[in-house]
């Protein structure tokens, strides 16, 4: 078989109705705030902004500050390298920061009232991450070790040799072998005490974990954190030993910082524990906390540990949503967080005492909030506005936009008009969807691109996305439309668990009749002209859809699953189809084989693009083949986009744009009139 050059789909694109709205080309200059790190006093911000080099075909990070009313905005740094993850110092002088400058990852430092940045860790390995004490001297950083060395140099000779080595084979001997995109190479994420009176020392506080089972102890510095008085550290593990590929058990461990034996604070907990956060005055730690194990979709309670007495209570049992970031106020009387609402993202303040939600901010996607005096700051984005610093007050009133790098850009794009609708979907029940405009919209008929969400637990709603942004297909002349279906997120944990056991049951039928009802309610959509496109579970979902239906002109499968017995073997979180399907397959085959989107390639039919990267170990790419392959031999119109250098998402700049210009040209091939 000949090879298709990727570029030849690009002539396909419909360059009159893209040239009007946004294409990948818009997104790729957008700049992209980063989280926000509120001073000491409440009166400033940093945070780190990415700028794209699509020559370079990389993200280059730099730090800013901008004063919490909008005022003073300055650039920090300036370096061709990476600066990221500010942290400021106890007493507001100095920001703290992570960078790539010299080729490795060390802290580095810079004075707030200007200067030039400094060195502050000479470590021998990579700092993955860094948190720092009240004393505003020592810090915890994580970083990557061999467990049984003795020492940092110890590691760091063993990379090198293992560097120079002509083999590379691996050998193991336990799950987890590999996890997302990366091999187990036998390091694990430690956490160490580093103070600078001992520069070229490090000690570790989580000695002795990871020993049997390559997986990390942590999931990274949100997962830690330093108590007010800096006696001790709250950190997050993995606690199945060699079942970590089948149990989703995470533990919040509680260690005193000058050395000694850690405590188990959530031992009687058989599921998710995370995201410990000290109160302000150091007595409780509020925790996130799952209830059933092995289900990686459970709703996230907020729960908050009395640090004299180690009890746990739930204060949020009887909210039924999923609580994302948690900061406290001043007073330690509320947590804010964050959370999927209704197809938005909405801001949250919790009243500790009672459990009772106060929502502050509701449309568009708001996350990790953080206070600022009076104010909680955060990070905004919508359909058609990329992310940016926002605040509001306590109360959730005065709505005020603090920074504005995309203002210019966003002004010069013309956004498809967007809106949401509801119709009554599987199970009578009422069921969430958008609807978008194409870009310049005047009238007529104009074709449908149909997206479907991955997870499956997951949500589109107004969110910003820079790898399925719907305005993208608004842009390039399309009515854009997708679904909330049972098993989506925000709308209540019963209709996330619908999805249990029953993956091409009530999301296909709510997926079917959300198109209906978007053609019935907005009739300038053609439902005639209609492609269907998803990735992860979507992809999965296009699959089925194919063996099911011949509604769609052209499909496009993206990292999707074709065989659920066979992706059970491929995959390496083990707990999620062991969840998913009710077992494990040699038990309950009957689970992977109730809607196995390979039992009915015999019905397949509909033009489909596969795509699919190598890297991807979620969702293997030999599934992608096999799609490939059995539309090929079937010989339905088809096309293999295969990424050597990506993982489950598609992340490097050029390959962005191949992507986009591929998916578009096959839809618009098939959607013409």
């Amino acid at each position: 078989m000949k090879l298709v050059l990727a570029t030849l789909g690009v002539a396909l694109l419909a360059a009159p109705a893209a040239a009007k709205g946004l294409t990948v080309d818009d997104m790729l200059a957008m700049q992209r705030v980063g989280d926000p790190n509120v001073s000491p006093d409440g009166r400033w911000i940093a945070f780190s902004v990415r700028d794209t080099d699509v020559d370079a075909n990389k993200g280059r990070y730099d730090l800013w500050l901008v004063g919490v009313d909008g005022a003073n905005l300055r650039r920090l740094t300036t370096v061709p390298e990476n600066d990221t993850d500010p942290r400021w110092s106890p007493d507001g002088r100095y920001i703290y920061f992570l960078s790539s400058r010299g080729g490795g990852s060390q802290v580095w430092r810079i004075a707030v009232g200007g200067g030039e940045a400094e060195q502050v860790t000479r470590l021998p390995l990579d700092v993955g991450g860094f948190t720092l004490f009240p004393d505003g001297k020592r810090m915890v950083v994580a970083l990557e070790v061999y467990p049984d060395a003795k020492t940092l140099a110890d590691t760091a000779k063993r990379d090198e040799a293992r560097e120079k080595s002509k083999v590379k084979a691996r050998t193991y001997d336990s799950l987890l072998f590999r996890h997302w995109d990366q091999w187990e190479d036998g390091k694990h994420s430690h956490l160490f005490v580093w103070d600078p009176a001992k520069p070229d020392a490090a000690r570790d506080v989580t000695p002795g974990l990871a020993t049997d089972a390559p997986t990390h102890p942590f999931g990274g510095m949100d997962e830690v954190e330093v108590s007010p008085d800096g006696r001790s550290i709250a950190y997050v593990i993995r606690n199945s030993g060699k079942q970590n590929a089948w149990q989703t058990n995470t533990d919040v461990f509680l260690v005193p910082a000058d050395g000694g034996k850690a405590v188990n604070l959530t031992a009687t907990n058989p599921a998710y524990d995370f995201a410990p956060t000290f109160s302000p005055d150091g007595k409780w730690l509020a925790v996130k906390q799952m209830k059933r194990a092995g289900y990686e979709a459970d709703r996230e309670r907020i729960s908050v540990i009395e640090v004299a007495t180690k009890k746990v209570r739930v204060v949020t049992e009887a909210w039924d949503r999923s609580a994302g970031d948690l900061t406290w106020s001043a007073d330690g009387k509320t947590i804010y967080t964050d959370t999927d609402n209704l197809g938005n993202h909405s801001l949250f303040a919790i009243d500790v005492a009672t459990g009772t939600p106060k929502l502050l901010v509701e449309k568009g996607t708001n996350v990790t909030p953080r206070v600022a005096g009076d104010r909680i700051v955060f990070a905004k984005d919508t359909l058609n506005s990329p992310a940016e610093l926002w605040s509001v007050r306590a109360d959730g009133s005065e709505p005020r936009q603090v920074t504005r790098f995309n203002d210019e850009r966003v002004k010069k794009i013309t956004w498809g008009a967007y809106e949401q609708f509801s119709f009554k979907g599987a199970k009578g029940d009422t069921v969430y969807g958008y609807v978008i405009k194409p870009a310049g919209f005047t009238g007529g008929k104009v074709p449908v691109a149909f997206l479907i969400h991955g997870g499956p637990q997951g949500s589109f709603g107004d969110h910003w996305h820079y790898r399925w942004n719907p305005q993208a297909y608004a842009g390039a002349g399309f009515g854009t439309v997708f679904i909330d279906f049972h098993g989506s997120t925000g709308y209540g944990q019963a209709f996330t668990d619908a999805i249990n056991g029953d993956w091409g049951g009530a999301p296909y039928e709510d997926l079917m009749l959300g198109l209906d009802a978007a053609l019935a309610k907005y009739p300038w959509l053609d439902g005639s002209r209609a492609a269907a496109l998803g990735a992860s579970y979507g992809g999965y979902m296009i699959n089925w859809i194919n063996g099911h239906t011949d509604r769609f002109r052209a499909l496009v499968c993206h990292d999707g699953n074709l065989d659920e017995r066979m992706a059970y073997y491929d995959t390496e979180e083990l707990w999620f189809p062991e969840w998913e399907h009710g077992g494990v397959p040699w038990e309950k085959p009957e689970g992977y084989t109730k809607h196995n989107p390979i039992d009915f390639v015999k019905n397949w039919k509909t033009p489909t693009l596969v795509v699919h990267g190598a890297l991807d170990f979620r969702v293997v790419d030999t599934q992608g083949m096999s799609t490939f392959t059995a539309l090929q031999r079937k010989g339905v119109p088809s096309r293999f986009l295969h990424f050597p250098d990506e993982n489950h998402w598609v992340l490097k700049p050029q390959n962005s744009r191949l992507w986009h210009q591929e998916v578009l040209a096959w839809i618009t091939r098939y959607t013409k009139k």
